[in-house]
């Protein structure tokens, strides 16, 4: 606020005053002391100028709320329709994420940038498609079909912004728990990218150390390691509330990213024996074909919810959000934090176990299609979203960054990919013409080397392989199942003129030739 803002502030009847007991002071000089009245009008003076600093400190203060803290619920591995929000058919129990839309935004729109993981992770925390910087697969997944795969980077760069280091810049405490698979070494760790503690976040992408999803769990990022039995999803929960509590009283970012559900599939035996005796109460066809690049043997897609170890890490999981999110309440900031919940990609359906079924969406992790991509997205954020909203708004990965960033007033100034979702938060559209998905590997679950764009109601694949395209409308196809590329070439060739100007743009790379082996399809 400039000077004579604030002063305006001030009534005019104190000015008034003051200047008339200022005058009558000097009329009548002759009569009194010159100290004793100039001592007087001294301090009508200052009594003017306290009143001019009180308007300008109310003022910076009226243009100062409180920065809000931020709470991100990354879950690995969590198919669209793991959560009864999105699927009120659903085998797992998941009140506590449940209720958690019901109190803010639901998308039934939203996406992971990739179909695996460390892609993706790596969005989140930079705004960015990974194909920027070649970290388009697993770090480190180098799997070879008909072709070799596109060259990968299986580090996060050290250059790059993340969502932590930025947060930093504007006073907040970082706290990361849980998966990080976006570096092979420690400086490549959560606490050298912003992050102030780190619990449990290093190389690996699973628990593959110690007893796995119980303790002892012999991470190296987790000291001092829990109490015989302890079960990690509670154990990285209780970190994150501890961590609540003790920042209450200054502006947060708690980032708590679990290893469930990934595999290897573990659950608590109490909740195994539970969801035991509900499987078998399901009857019907467990599993469908689907496509398969690796040699001859049928692959197959759970096509019915009724795994009872995976069912017992769902419920497990919400469990643990749960518990952050009672701390929210119990620590008195639960109005001055936005919660995000989302996953890095989409269910298992199609290999290492088969758990969980995606359907109506196709495919699953390690796919294209829907199943492999589109993702649980919840946003509660107060005094912005209306409890129990619905958004069809087109969102990914991208959008984390800018829209954390936003909220907490941090100007970004370098590029980006992702957009602030805050107009989709109070209700209204985005300005959002296309999304990119970029896949130039074989994945481990059998999907397919392509890449995709989605456009309105369309979406476009293209395989890697042979430059084949397919083009579906998923308001009237959400199972992908009908392909109409051949009924709309001038959907599918501006389409795919968009696809490849991006490639462009993101200096994509593509399949690889093996030695004295045919070359692969180039855009």
């Amino acid at each position: 606020m400039k000077f004579h803002e604030a002063r305006n502030q001030i009534t005019h009847s104190q000015f008034e005053k003051s200047e008339q007991k200022a005058i009558l002071l000097i009329t009548n000089l002759n009569s009194c002391s010159i100290l004793n009245k100039t001592m007087k009008i001294l301090g009508y003076l200052i009594t003017c100028v306290a009143l001019l600093l009180a308007a300008i400190l109310s003022s910076c203060s009226s243009e100062q709320p409180t920065l809000p803290n931020v709470v991100v619920f990354l879950v690995d591995d969590l198919g669209y329709m793991d959560i009864g929000a999105n699927n009120p058919d659903c085998f797992y129990e998941t009140p506590h994420i449940d209720a958690l839309a019901k109190s803010g935004m639901r998308f039934t729109d939203g996406y992971a940038a990739n179909p695996v993981c460390s892609p993706t992770r790596y969005a989140l925390m930079t705004g960015k498609y990974p194909t920027r910087v070649d970290a388009t697969n697993f770090f480190s997944g180098k799997r070879s079909g008909k072709f070799n795969p596109a060259p990968l980077n299986d580090n996060m760069p050290l250059d790059e912004i993340t969502i932590a280091q930025a947060l930093k810049e504007k006073g907040y405490a970082t706290f990361f728990a849980g998966k990080w698979h976006l570096g092979e070494s420690e400086e490549y760790y959560p606490q050298n990218r912003g992050f102030d503690i780190n619990v449990g976040g290093h190389t690996r992408g699973g628990p593959y150390t110690g007893n796995k999803y119980f303790s002892p769990f012999e991470n190296p990022q987790m000291t001092p390691d829990s109490p015989e039995g302890d079960h990690l999803p509670d154990r990285l929960a209780r970190d994150t509330a501890a961590f609540i509590d003790q920042n209450k009283d200054q502006p947060f970012l708690a980032y708590l990213s679990f290893y469930s559900v990934h595999t290897p599939l573990m659950g608590r035996p109490d909740l195994v024996e539970k969801y035991e005796e509900r499987a078998t109460k399901i009857k019907g066809p467990e599993f469908a074909a689907e496509e398969q690049i690796y040699g001859d043997e049928p692959r197959r897609v759970r096509i019915l919810q009724k795994h009872a170890v995976y069912a017992a890490m769902v419920e497990a999981m919400d469990e643990a959000v749960g518990k952050v999110l009672q701390q929210l309440e119990d620590s008195g900031v639960a109005d001055n934090t936005i919660v995000i919940f989302t996953s890095d990609n989409g269910g298992l359906a199609t290999s290492e176990g088969l758990p969980t079924s995606n359907l109506p969406l196709r495919g699953g992790k390690g796919w294209l299609y829907e199943g492999g991509i589109r993702e649980p997205w919840i946003i509660r954020y107060p005094g912005v979203t209306e409890a129990g909203t619905i958004s069809s708004e087109q969102i990914s990965s991208i959008d984390l960054f800018p829209t954390v960033a936003s909220a907490a007033r941090v100007e970004v100034d370098h590029d980006i990919d992702g957009i602030d979702l805050a107009p989709a938060l109070q209700g209204g559209s985005l300005d959002r013409s296309s999304l990119f998905w970029h896949y130039p590997h074989y994945s481990n679950q059998g999907g397919i080397p392509g890449a995709a764009i989605r456009e309105g109601d369309y979406k476009l694949i293209e395989r890697f392989e042979d430059g084949r395209v397919h083009l579906y409308n998923l308001k009237e196809d959400i199972g992908e199942l009908n392909d109409i590329a051949a009924k709309h070439p001038d959907r599918v060739a501006k389409m795919r003129a968009r696809l490849h100007d991006w490639y462009e743009e993101v200096d994509a790379k593509f399949l690889q030739p093996k030695d004295d082996g045919p070359t692969p399809w180039l855009p």
